[in-house]
Formats: structure tokens, C-alpha cells, sequence
């Protein structure tokens, strides 16, 4: 039997979930304000471009798990799959804005996946593919994560899945997009900084 009270306590506290900036947290005890330093995104990218490789995979595990979590949160309660794809929507929303750094935050990817990991496994199996094979031919995480969130509906949509699954995965690829505008911009000027280069233009 759901719990209607639980279900609609689960969007906001998607949000607050979303907004832990694990990234923030972890370079601050090396003693590196993330926001101010390299590209001031507070994702794994720019963790491991200031502070390190492991700090960088804590930082991705970490955002990961916010967007599962939220949406394993929803399913323990009945929430079905466009709930649970709100909650989905809304951890994003909470990293990208988050409430510790005045709505200020991040751009969504790791969190995106971690999202779509429990959402549709395989579609999110093999985006992260696509993420991965990209990262390695262009070296640009911005274009990575652009192509694998441009496919993710595609995948979706191969694998039979409900329209509501691939709606909510379209939002999802539109968000993590607009979010990499500036990324765009400076892939269009040639000013983008390759994953392991030195910072051209934050």
C-alpha cells in the first residue's frame, strides 16, 4: 500500500539529497576551495584536474550515488516509474542548484547517471559506454557527456521502454546540455580544456 504522505515528502528531499556537494567537501580537506579553483564546477572533472585522481572517483561515486539513491528512495515506496523519475529529475536539479552553495552547483552528469543506473540499467549502461569511448577519442569531458546524454533517449526508446521512461530521459539530456552551454561555447572558439590538460578558459 503507498504511503502518499512519504511519496510527496520524497521530491524535496530528492532535492536536498541532489544538493550534498561531495566535491566541495572532499577537496576542502586538502584545503582547496573547489569553486574557486581550476574551472569552478564542483564535479569529478575539476576535482581531478585541482586535487587528484582518488579525490575525483570519490567525488563521481559520491554524486552518483545521490541520483540513486533518490530514486531507489522512491521505489521503496511505490512511487512508480514517473515519480520515481521526478525524484530523478529533482536530485539533478538539487546538484545543479544546490541549497549549501547559494543554488549554485555542478553540472549534473555523475548524478544523471547514477540516476538513470537504477531508472533504465541497460539504456544507462550503454550511454556510460558512449561517455567512456567518446572521453577516450576526444579527450573532452563536456563531449563526452553531451553525446551520452543526446543518446540516452535513443537507448530508451531501442529498448522498448515506456514513453514516460523516455520523456523523463529527454528532460534529463536537455538539462545536462544546458548546463554545458558555456562548454559549447568554448569547443566552438577551440578554448576547451581536454580532461588532463592545463586550464585554458574556465
Amino acid at each position: 500500500m503507498k504511503n502518499y504522505f512519504s511519496l510527496y515528502l520524497v521530491i524535496p528531499a530528492a532535492f536536498i539529497i541532489g544538493s550534498i556537494p561531495f566535491g566541495v567537501l572532499i577537496t576542502r580537506t586538502k584545503g582547496i576551495d573547489l569553486q574557486k579553483a581550476g574551472s569552478g564546477n564542483i564535479g569529478a572533472t575539476n576535482v581531478l584536474r585541482t586535487a587528484g585522481k582518488i579525490p575525483a572517483l570519490i567525488t563521481l561515486l559520491g554524486d552518483a550515488l545521490k541520483g540513486a539513491s533518490a530514486v531507489l528512495l522512491c521505489r521503496l515506496l511505490s512511487g512508480g516509474e514517473f515519480l520515481e523519475g521526478l525524484a530523478g529529475i529533482t536530485v539533478v536539479l538539487g546538484h545543479m542548484y544546490s541549497i549549501f552553495l547559494s543554488f549554485k552547483g555542478g553540472k549534473g552528469v555523475s548524478t544523471g547517471f547514477g540516476v538513470m543506473a537504477v531508472y533504465g540499467p541497460m539504456p544507462a549502461f550503454i550511454s556510460f559506454v558512449v561517455w567512456i569511448l567518446t572521453a577516450l577519442y576526444t579527450r573532452y569531458s563536456s563531449v563526452a557527456a553531451i553525446t551520452a546524454f543526446l543518446s540516452l533517449p535513443v537507448f530508451f526508446a531501442l529498448l522498448g521502454n515506456s514513453m514516460v521512461k523516455i520523456y523523463f530521459a529527454i528532460l534529463l539530456g536537455f538539462l545536462i546540455i544546458l548546463k554545458h552551454k558555456q562548454n559549447i561555447k568554448r569547443l566552438i572558439e577551440g578554448t576547451e580544456t581536454k580532461i588532463g590538460g592545463k586550464l585554458v578558459n574556465p
